[in-house]
């Protein structure tokens, strides 16, 4: 358009394209200045060069992932506080919504049940599943009424139990020996005897903790003696027959069993100490029980 055509038009017309042409070059300024990225220019290493390369921005703090180290210890996920489960390894949304679970009057009666938290791999749970503790105030209600009739027994048979001062091999002691043990009935006897023999044989006491409900008042009378153990042979065993023992789970066989077909026979439990299922106190606890 000229703009002697311009003048022809009338005075509010001309107003109007006038504003209209004010807010077009507006907003290609906006868009003009908006557009540019901001970038940090660092010089190449040489000093004479002109070149520069842009460095980008960093990620916002929101899209980071705080890198914990995980602790191990054993816990009660019923009763874990917040503390604790950020020491175990947990995100804060991981803690918040264990934290909703509990509130809303969900239990973990069994370590299984701890592996539906949101988020939870199978490479933790893993991890965490020897240190799995749970409450007995958190356990079925049956397994009181066994208690308690237990004690009715032993109220009954009371002249039959230890003396404070007496104690039993853990190692040696069959059922009627440990049915003697203040505190010890017919049920956690053959509890006891039957761990044992899973495990081919007691070597401390303090694995009569690993016994779910283990009543920890009856373990001073307990003592291990020459502790005689049944052996596993790693490089013979296949993945069946290692995870029947206490000791191994699933994944840790498998990975005996995928070693050995990778790198031959092992010679010892170093040769498990670079695999991300054998942390070091599993390999002590394994120890006593295996050979080569």
């Amino acid at each position: 358009m000229a703009f002697r055509q311009f003048l022809l038009f009338h005075k509010s017309d001309r107003q109007v394209v006038a504003l209209l042409l004010l807010l077009a070059a507006i907003g290609v300024g906006v868009i003009m200045l908006t557009g540019r990225e901001e970038t940090t220019q660092l010089p190449v290493a040489a000093a004479d060069s002109d070149t520069v390369i842009a460095r980008p921005k960093p990620a916002p703090a929101y899209y980071q992932e705080a890198e914990v180290k995980a602790e191990r210890f054993r816990f009660d996920p019923n009763t874990a506080d917040s503390t604790q489960l950020l020491r175990l390894g947990f995100q804060p949304w991981q803690v918040r919504a264990i934290y909703k679970y509990r509130s809303h009057g969900g239990i973990y009666r069994e370590k299984e049940d701890f592996a539906r938290v949101p988020g939870l791999t199978v490479g933790q749970y893993r991890q965490l599943e020897p240190y799995i503790s749970i409450g007995r105030d958190y356990q079925p209600a049956a397994l009181l009424v066994a208690e308690r009739n237990e004690q009715r027994r032993d109220s009954v048979y009371r002249s039959h139990k230890l003396a404070d001062d007496e104690t039993i091999d853990l190692a040696t002691a069959d059922t009627a020996l440990l049915k003697k043990v203040p505190g010890i009935g017919s049920y956690y006897a053959s509890r006891i005897a039957d761990y044992g023999r899973r495990l081919g044989g007691y070597v401390s006491v303090d694995q009569l903790d690993e016994i779910e409900g283990f009543p920890v008042e009856s373990k001073r009378f307990f003592v291990v003696g020459d502790a005689h153990t049944q052996l596993l042979n790693l490089n013979r065993l296949s993945v069946s027959e290692l995870r029947r023992h206490p000791y191994i789970n699933y994944y840790q066989a498998r990975a005996i069993v995928d070693y050995r077909r990778q790198h031959g026979p092992l010679n010892s439990l170093d040769d498990l100490r670079l695999l991300r299922d054998f942390p070091q106190d599993a390999l002590e606890r394994l120890a006593p029980y295996v050979q080569f």
